[in-house]
């Protein structure tokens, strides 16, 4: 017997196993709307149905592309992931890679002093307190930003002839993490702190980190 309900979900899979430029078009078109309802209304005060308005796609579509709202806060993750991941490999191809580390750190502070960027990131914290599966994926992507950073921090401070044990590199990597981890909630706490201050002080903790 004919369904049609049949024929046009085939042609959506069909088309989205054919066209991936579009089908990832989409998913962004999403995690941007996404991301605006969430720093607007938080994670749990935004249903599908405001994303989906946001995003200027039926609610039904965007299912095609997420299961739920814990599905794009998984994808949230695992652009970080990505992004860190591409961060760590740029540094990686410097020279000096520890004072290439230290030369960012204008760069660093600003990002995590955005808004658009600490805002979303606290959702994700305060959802991943609260539901096991969003706190084993920030915990995953922890363990696998730790894992190329001490790589980094370990060919580096060879480099310089410094104490490269595995010990000593554990624990800086946690102070470093800390303290960029940190960031965002300063910038929650005192939105009006000296930036150009607050990058020296890092600056002066970075070097003693890294580099003694």
């Amino acid at each position: 017997m004919y369904d049609k309900n049949k024929e046009t979900d085939m042609g959506t899979i069909i088309k989205r196993t054919t066209d991936p430029e579009r089908a990832q078009s989409r998913r962004t078109q999403v995690l941007d709307a996404a991301a605006i309802c969430f720093a607007r209304s938080g994670f749990h005060g935004a249903s599908m149905a405001e994303i989906s308005k946001q995003a200027g796609m039926s609610a039904g579509h965007i299912y095609n592309y997420f299961d739920n709202k814990d599905a794009i806060i998984m994808a949230f993750v695992a652009i970080r992931v990505e992004e860190v991941t591409h961060k760590i490999a740029n540094v990686s191809q410097q020279d000096d890679p520890l004072a290439f580390m230290v030369g960012q750190l204008d760069d660093i502070v600003d990002e995590h002093l955005d808004g658009a960027y600490w805002g979303l990131s606290l959702e994700i914290f305060a959802e991943a307190a609260r539901n096991p599966v969003i706190a084993a994926a920030l915990q995953a992507a922890d363990a696998d930003a730790r894992v190329k950073l001490h790589a980094l921090l370990a060919r580096g401070r060879a480099q310089r002839g410094l104490a490269s044990d595995d010990a000593t590199i554990a624990a800086r990597t946690e102070a470093i993490i800390t303290m960029f981890n940190g960031l965002p909630l300063r910038g929650l706490h005192h939105p009006a702190l000296d930036r150009a201050g607050m990058v020296d002080a890092l600056g002066v903790a970075m070097k003693a980190l890294l580099m003694s």
